[in-house]
């Protein structure tokens, strides 16, 4: 084979390579998460269970903990049971449907989030976490699994934030009203 030959199919071989591995258009990878990204979400999360059991500034502190354009839904055996769409639906959610935050369904629930589990994602990150809710009925000591959270996490301006929740409810669990639930 001559020389020239041989050079050919070298470059044959090296375009059909990188054609063969080069990213398809269109297809995202995760980007790797930093360290301070895992904190940062981790802590978004941890604000959120604050925010419910405080209802505070009549649930706009938990309505900025999502984008713009970020929603709450609970759902059961992969159904949509409800939907909190934008910053005033998610506000109005906190406040259990009310114009304030006085008397809210889960008044005096505390809510545990754990075993934390987040995964880059196309655009952001993804989790999930267990709900464990404390003091219900007005039990302190009665407690409750509750399902799970998962969750789509996007990085903003102002810091990670929800895209979407979802409260995955376990299957004996009830809902306290349609329409009024994020607990």
């Amino acid at each position: 084979m001559s020389a020239r030959v041989g050079k050919v199919v070298r470059v044959i071989f090296v375009l059909a390579a990188t054609v063969a591995f080069a990213p398809r258009a269109g297809a995202q990878t995760p980007t790797a998460l930093a360290p301070g990204d895992y904190i940062a979400i981790q802590q978004l999360v941890s604000k959120y269970a604050y925010a419910i059991d405080e209802c505070t500034n009549k649930g706009y502190d938990y309505a900025d903990l999502y984008t713009a354009d970020g929603a709450f839904y609970t759902s059961r055996g992969g159904t949509i049971l409800n939907r909190f769409e934008g910053r005033e639906r998610l506000a109005e959610a906190a406040r259990g449907g009310r114009a304030d935050c006085t008397d809210v369904p889960w008044a005096g629930i505390k809510h545990m989030l754990v075993n934390h589990v987040i995964e880059p994602a196309p655009g952001g990150a993804t989790g999930k976490v267990y709900l464990i809710a404390v003091g219900l009925d007005g039990e302190p000591g009665k407690v409750e699994a509750q399902g799970r959270y998962d969750d789509v996490y996007v990085k903003t301006p102002q810091g990670w934030r929800f895209k979407t929740r979802t409260h995955v409810l376990a299957p004996n669990q009830q809902e306290v009203s349609s329409g009024s639930k994020p607990r």
